[in-house]
């Protein structure tokens, strides 16, 4: 009797402490919180990563610092996530680059898996092909005929060896049957510098790098990876409208956190985060860049990277992409 009576005692004092160990703090979050962004100040994703930073102010009103850390395919920024408290107030705005790097780097300074938690996604981004106005091709169908008629002949330019514009790139050589040379360049803004000046043919990009360029006639926009027209480029047919339906290329902006936060904390992130993006102002300004708003929780986010891993890996090997 006595026996059990202990361990019922024992029991019911587990069952107690349980609550305690998974609770998040009450008043979390009750300091500012630090918003690591792996890029460079005033590129594509700093508006968007400013634009979260103030809405979280409004809603908590603790302030959330942007904390630009870009360098080395953003695993200066990764890596200072890694080493945090992970205690919910130090988080990284990251994208597709994060799976890329781990399928590149063997010797990375985190486990790109096991050192973070996914909270939620913001946007996802299409890619616009892209060529300069000197290249003969008006539609999609004569930029294949044009470039498997001089096999390597026609370059497209890359922000960076490993990065999504060059697996999109390397997918469509695989799906097109065709042989683009890649030319990679150190950030998206040398590689459009090139290309408008006609020194490479072609680049995919995501909309919101290029909208202007090609609405002045800069550059000219062949197909649009969405499942519809983009609507700030309405004339910009789909790929699956120019006629190569098979290829589907996107890549995606989200929030991660150091392994071991608190799921409670990682859930009312997760979720301040949804409601940002349902926001009529929020959903608009993602929009008028050519980004999608992206609503997944932490459990669809981990299952987006796993599924990237499976495709970006695949084409990595079948393209033979090796890192610099």
């Amino acid at each position: 009797m006595h026996r059990i009576l202990r361990f019922a005692c024992l029991w019911m004092g587990l069952v107690a402490a349980l609550p305690a160990a998974v609770a998040a703090p009450p008043s979390y979050p009750d300091r500012p919180i630090r918003l690591l962004v792996p890029f460079p100040a005033g590129g594509s994703t700093d508006p968007v990563a400013r634009l979260v930073a103030q809405k979280l102010n409004e809603a908590w009103g603790q302030t959330v610092i942007v904390d630009n850390r870009p360098g080395a395919n953003t695993i200066i920024g990764t890596e200072a996530l890694a080493k945090s408290a992970p205690d919910g107030y130090t988080i990284l705005l990251t994208a597709s680059t994060h799976v890329i790097n781990a399928l590149l780097l063997p010797h990375l300074p985190y486990d790109s898996v096991k050192d973070f938690i996914p909270v939620a996604t913001l946007y996802r981004s299409e890619f616009l092909l892209l060529v300069h106005p000197s290249v003969p091709a008006q539609n999609l169908q004569e930029l294949i005929a044009l470039a498997k008629s001089k096999p390597g002949a026609l370059n497209y330019a890359i922000s960076g060896t490993g990065n999504a514009n060059q697996l999109a790139g390397e997918l469509f050589n695989m799906t097109a049957g065709v042989k683009l040379t890649s030319v990679p360049y150190k950030g998206g803004g040398p590689a459009i510098t090139d290309l408008l000046g006609g020194q490479v043919q072609a680049m995919f990009s995501v909309p919101v790098s290029v909208i202007g360029q090609v609405k002045a006639g800069k550059l000219r926009a062949l197909a649009y990876t969405g499942a519809t027209p983009l609507s700030s480029l309405p004339q910009v047919p789909t790929f699956a409208q120019a006629g190569l339906p098979g290829f589907d290329m996107k890549s995606w902006t989200g929030i991660l956190v150091p392994a071991g936060t608190p799921k409670p904390i990682v859930d009312k992130l997760s979720a301040e985060i949804a409601k940002i993006l349902a926001m009529p102002d929020v959903k608009a300004k993602l929009e008028e860049q050519g980004q999608d708003p992206f609503i997944r929780n932490p459990e669809q986010f981990s299952a987006l990277m796993s599924a990237d891993r499976a495709k970006f890996g695949s084409i990595i090997r079948a393209a033979n992409i090796k890192m610099d």
